[in-house]
């Protein structure tokens, strides 16, 4: 689950929501697993603005996995 901004983020929330919530769980832990490494690369590379985008989409993402428990 590659997520490259916050509207990409909601529409997967939104897209998940049909899924049984084993199946949502796994892929919102895949889209944090893909944020987290390119929030790495961001800060390695020094881009504040890409790694603000990514903090911002990992608590979207983060926030649904806490909702589903």
């Amino acid at each position: 689950m590659k997520v490259k901004n916050e509207e990409e983020a909601r529409g997967l929330i939104e897209e998940l929501r049909t899924r049984p919530v084993t199946a949502q769980s796994r892929d919102l832990r895949l889209g944090v697993e893909n944020l987290e490494l390119d929030q790495m690369y961001y800060e390695q590379k020094g881009n504040d603005q890409g790694v603000q985008r990514c903090e911002l989409c990992l608590n979207l993402l983060r926030g649904r996995l806490a909702e589903l428990g």
